[in-house]
Order: C-alpha cells, then sequence, then structure tokens
C-alpha cells in the first residue's frame, strides 16, 4: 500500500511538473504574439497616424503606450492637451487593454482617478445588467486605432446612461438641456484645457488649434529603433509597471479644477 501511493504521489508530480511547463509555455507563446501585433500596429500607427492622437511605446516595456490627444477644434477641447496611459494584457489582442488619464478630465465617462470608461474596452462577457450589446464590447478584431477613434468620439459625445462620474454626466446634461445657459460644465472642461496648455509647454508641443493644424497631412517616419519587431528583449516582459509619467502627472493634480463642486 505505502509503495502504491508513493507511486501515486511520483505520477502526481511528474503531472504537476508537466502542467506547469505547458502553462508557461502556453503564457511564453501569448506574450510573445502579444508584442508581434503591438509592434505592428505601433509601425501602422505611425506610418498612418489618427488624427489628433500621437503615441509612443514606452522603451522598457511595449506593453505600456503613452497617448498624447489633442482637443477638436469646434469642440469645448479645442487647443487641449491630454495624456494617457494605454495599458495592454499579456494576451492582447484576446483580452482589451486599459485606458488612464494623467491629466485631470472632467467628463461623464472618465472616472474621478482618470480611468476610462468605455464599452470597447470592456471583456466580451454577458452582462444584461450593463445596457451594453456584445458588439460594443471588445473583440480581437479590434485594435489600437479603433480605440482612438472611440475615445475621441466619446469625448464629444459622453455616455450619460452609464456614466462613471455622475456628478459630471448631471452637469453635462443640464448643459445640454439648457442650450448652454447653464454653462458649469464647460466652465470646468475650460479651465482643465487651460490647465493642459502647460503641460503640452513642458513637453515642447504646439498644440493645433485650426481644423488645418489638427488635421495630419504627412506622416511622420517611423522609429525602426523602437519598432522592431523581433527585438524581444526581456525588459518587454514586465508589462505590469506603471509609467513614470503616471506620478509626474499626479503631482500636478490639484490645480486643474476636477471635482471642483
Amino acid at each position: 500500500m505505502r509503495s502504491f501511493l508513493q507511486l501515486t504521489v511520483k505520477v502526481n508530480y511528474s503531472n504537476l511538473k508537466l502542467l506547469t511547463f505547458l502553462l508557461l509555455f502556453i503564457g511564453y507563446i501569448l506574450i510573445l504574439g502579444a508584442i508581434r501585433a503591438l509592434t505592428l500596429e505601433l509601425k501602422g500607427l505611425q506610418t498612418s497616424p489618427v488624427e489628433g492622437f500621437t503615441v509612443t511605446a514606452n522603451e522598457d516595456n511595449m506593453f505600456v503606450w503613452t497617448v498624447a490627444l489633442y482637443g477638436p477644434p469646434g469642440t469645448l477641447y479645442q487647443g487641449g492637451y491630454f495624456k494617457a496611459i494605454l495599458k495592454f494584457p499579456s494576451n492582447y489582442p484576446y483580452a482589451p487593454p486599459s485606458i488612464k488619464f494623467l491629466n485631470k478630465v472632467w467628463h461623464p465617462n472618465v472616472y474621478e482617478n482618470g480611468d476610462l470608461c468605455i464599452s470597447i474596452l470592456h471583456p466580451p462577457v454577458d452582462d444584461p445588467h450593463s445596457g451594453e450589446l456584445a458588439c460594443e464590447r471588445w473583440n480581437p478584431t479590434q485594435n489600437v486605432r479603433t480605440i482612438l477613434l472611440s475615445v475621441i468620439s466619446l469625448l464629444n459625445e459622453p455616455n450619460t446612461s452609464s456614466p462613471a462620474n455622475v456628478d459630471a454626466s448631471v452637469m453635462y446634461r443640464k448643459w445640454k438641456e439648457s442650450g448652454g445657459e447653464n454653462d458649469e460644465y464647460a466652465r470646468l472642461v475650460r479651465k482643465q484645457v487651460e490647465a493642459s496648455r502647460l503641460d503640452a509647454e513642458k513637453d515642447g508641443v504646439v498644440v493645433p488649434e485650426t481644423l488645418e493644424e489638427y488635421c495630419i497631412k504627412t506622416a511622420p517616419k517611423p522609429n525602426d529603433d523602437c519598432t522592431d519587431a523581433f527585438d524581444l528583449d526581456e525588459d518587454y516582459y514586465d508589462y505590469g509597471d506603471e509609467s513614470d509619467d503616471e506620478e509626474e502627472y499626479e503631482e500636478n493634480a490639484e490645480d486643474s479644477g476636477q471635482g471642483e463642486n
């Protein structure tokens, strides 16, 4: 009986080692595929940028990108310069990334900590209480380009039926329903736009003001040093680290005007 138990333990231990190896191997394949997918997307965005955005990958971590969003002309956000961190999971594109604004954004679909709430970044699970259709949620055919286009659309047309910031949602509805007479929402947004200009000056960025400046006429040259599809440096696997930019922006959070009710 003792010999049988010892044999069973050895067999189970061997199976556990094999299972662990298989899980690690599958994880490695997923990470490798994610890095290649992100590298191709980054090159595509550098070759054919999305109007109103610039994207750069973290030098040490392909799973963390910095996004700069320019406020579209003719909107409350005109002249604004808003930076965000785009973080990808190790199994991208089978799971959605997340977006967190670094400077304050007073918006119905942005949490007070900067996290963006948007359907396209929600996992493809059935949730009858969310009010979202399955086709509105994330699927592997989505990419960074579709995310950015959805973000700029949401910025101008918030989803007030399921707000992340209830106070901002109420304020926005009052502004819209009053035809602009109740301008508390507009004043808060414009205050944050002005605050964001200081960030642009610090970064040496000229923010487009007119439609002609906003629209991209020429595509920048891709940085091949940063987007080598097969440069699988081990630092890229450290996808859980936060960007240093996040701490830098948090220091100036109180000057942005968000949350003044």
